[in-house]
Formats: C-alpha cells, sequence, structure tokens
C-alpha cells in the first residue's frame, strides 16, 4: 500500500512543501497532497521535490468559498489545473454542494465547526464518487469537550459511511511538519477511537488512488475509463 498525508503548507501552513516532504519520506510516506486553499496557494516545484525525497508531491487545491455559486466557478477554473481538488466543508450548505459534484474528488472535514453530515449527503457521496474526508485533526489537537465533540462527531460519520458504502480519505490534516504523525500512529489513534486498522491505511492509500486516476484522465492518452490511444501493430 502507498500512503499519503494531506498537507496544508506555507503560506497556509507554517511549513514549505520541501520541508513537509523531507519530514514525510523519513516517516516513510509514499506521498503528499499540498491541499492549500484558494486564496493561499504555494509557489514550489512538485517534480523537483519529489524528484529530491523521492515521494510523490501532489498539487492540489482545496476551495473555500461563500456559497456554492462561488464554489462552482472556482471548479470551472481550477478543475483541469490540479489532480485533485477537495472542498472546505463543515458548513450544511457547502457540504451538500460538494458531494453533488462529480467534478470535486474530496470533501474535507464535513464535520468541522457547525457542519454535519446525514443519509442524504452519504447517498450523494456515494453516488457520485465524492470521498469525505475523516479529518483527525482536532482529535490530535485539542483536548476537552472539543476533543470530546470531534469523536463524536467521527463516530456518526464512520457510521454513515459504512451505512452507505461511501468512499473516504483520512488525514491528520498538519499544518506544520512538526505536526505530521507517521502512518502507523494514525492507524494506532484509529484503532483507538472505533475504526478498523484496514479503514485507516486504506483512507490514507485513497490519496494516491484519486491522485493517479486524475491525472490518467488528464493524459492525452485517455478516451474513456478502459479505452486509451496508443500505437498499435498491423496484423495479417
Amino acid at each position: 500500500m502507498r500512503f499519503y498525508e494531506a498537507v496544508h503548507a506555507h503560506p497556509d501552513g507554517a511549513s514549505t512543501v520541501s520541508r513537509f516532504a523531507h519530514t514525510a519520506a523519513e516517516y516513510g510516506y509514499d506521498g503528499i497532497v499540498v491541499r492549500n486553499h484558494g486564496d493561499t496557494r504555494a509557489e514550489y516545484d512538485a517534480e523537483r521535490i519529489g524528484d529530491e525525497y523521492d515521494l510523490d508531491v501532489v498539487p492540489a487545491l482545496e476551495i473555500r468559498a461563500d456559497n456554492p455559486t462561488q464554489a462552482s466557478g472556482y471548479v470551472g477554473n481550477y478543475r483541469r489545473q490540479f489532480p485533485l481538488l477537495l472542498v472546505h466543508g463543515g458548513d450544511v450548505t457547502m457540504n451538500r454542494f460538494a458531494v453533488e459534484q462529480e467534478r470535486i474528488d474530496v470533501l474535507a472535514h464535513p464535520m468541522r465547526r457547525e457542519g454535519d453530515f446525514n443519509h442524504v449527503l452519504a447517498k450523494a457521496a456515494a453516488e457520485n464518487g465524492v470521498r469525505v474526508e475523516f479529518n483527525f485533526r482536532n482529535v490530535l489537537g485539542i483536548t476537552g469537550g472539543g476533543r470530546v465533540q470531534s469523536l463524536r462527531s467521527l463516530r456518526k460519520l464512520r457510521e454513515l459511511v459504512e451505512k452507505f458504502d461511501v468512499p473516504y480519505v483520512v488525514s491528520g490534516d498538519p499544518t506544520s511538519h512538526l505536526e505530521l504523525r507517521a502512518s502507523r500512529e494514525l492507524v494506532a489513534l484509529g484503532e483507538c477511537i472505533g475504526f478498523s486498522a484496514e479503514q485507516i491505511r486504506d483512507g490514507l492509500t485513497e490519496w494516491g488512488r484519486l491522485a493517479d486516476r486524475n491525472r490518467e484522465r488528464d493524459s492525452d492518452a485517455f478516451i474513456e475509463p478502459g479505452v486509451r490511444r496508443g500505437r498499435y501493430e498491423e496484423t495479417d
């Protein structure tokens, strides 16, 4: 399995893409997804950094919008520019927008703040192939009542994902290389709060699967699923 972590790099976070890549490689990750918000995009050479640290650097964009109309415009502008496109969730309206869009790859942290996720949204996400994110940031970073609420929200989200077979990803959502956790730590955390080890590993792997799929679709050789342009030898 190839494990990926999805990070907020400078200026959206405290650490550069290069610093994240260095730490992720030390922790045994196969890749990182740079999920900066649209108004805090980073300047970096993904191919050069990936070659330097021998891991896959996936440019992504996390759309943060005031309303679905604005978000829809961003999707149109940026879909072909990034291998992965996320929507900044946590608002009920934006959660609904995201799961109804086939062009969206991931609904990020749908339970953030006052956010909610129900059976209607779960069915839409499953139908449109939108991954929902199990985001462990608050579980890792806060204590007290906020942490209890985050655990309760994750538990509810897990039950819906399992019941309606919703695709998903897993992330610790670090904003600094100092917050990065090894995959085994995320697996251990997940098991402590009710996930199986396999679920966490699958969620960490799904980032890479999505990136590979979208890169193939954006290639000149792609026509449709299962059909690619190529050179064929003539036979008698």
